[in-house]
């Protein structure tokens, strides 16, 4: 469901308190015009439901395809409960967008379904800045705070399973 037709910070469920959790965020230095604003919405959204600052981990690789590999480093090393994967791939005249979009979405998810922790997807693909300016605290809403709220969710899904 596209945001058009769900609001996500209002249609959803209560948010658990994160104050016992840690995340990690890897970020693509790409276009981080648009990925340092994730970052900053996010943290903040962390800290609003009682995330410790000393509990988020940040690490940077150099653009979206390589955050598959330093999300799974970082799901290794055991230090986190979540890891949210930033990044923004904007269309350009040749497939690659293509290309590295699928090779991403791929690795996260294998990293999702394989791994310890939850990887959040928090990749914008869009045609152009534009549309990722509009999702970051524009006309298409805050996708920062909800990539921040939904791994504060699937940890906590997560505790509930393993309890």
């Amino acid at each position: 469901m596209s945001s058009q037709h769900f609001n996500f910070t209002e249609d959803i469920s209560q948010v658990p308190d994160a104050s016992d959790m840690r995340i990690g965020f890897i970020v693509s230095e790409w276009n981080n015009n648009i990925t340092n604003k994730l970052l900053s919405s996010a943290i903040e959204t962390l800290k609003e439901h009682g995330m410790k600052e000393n509990n988020i981990t940040v690490k940077y690789v150099p653009g979206s395809f390589e955050l598959v590999y330093g999300s799974a480093l970082l799901a290794k090393s055991g230090y986190v409960d979540a890891i949210i994967a930033l990044g923004c791939v904007v269309r350009g005249d040749t497939p690659h967008f293509d290309y590295i979009c699928q090779g991403a979405t791929q690795g996260l998810t294998m990293l999702n379904t394989n791994g310890q922790v939850p990887v959040i997807n928090g990749i914008l693909t869009v045609n152009n800045m534009q549309q990722a300016e509009d999702r970051t605290g524009g006309s298409a809403g805050d996708k920062g705070k909800e990539f921040a709220i939904t791994a504060i969710k699937m940890i906590d899904f997560a505790w509930q399973i393993q309890k």
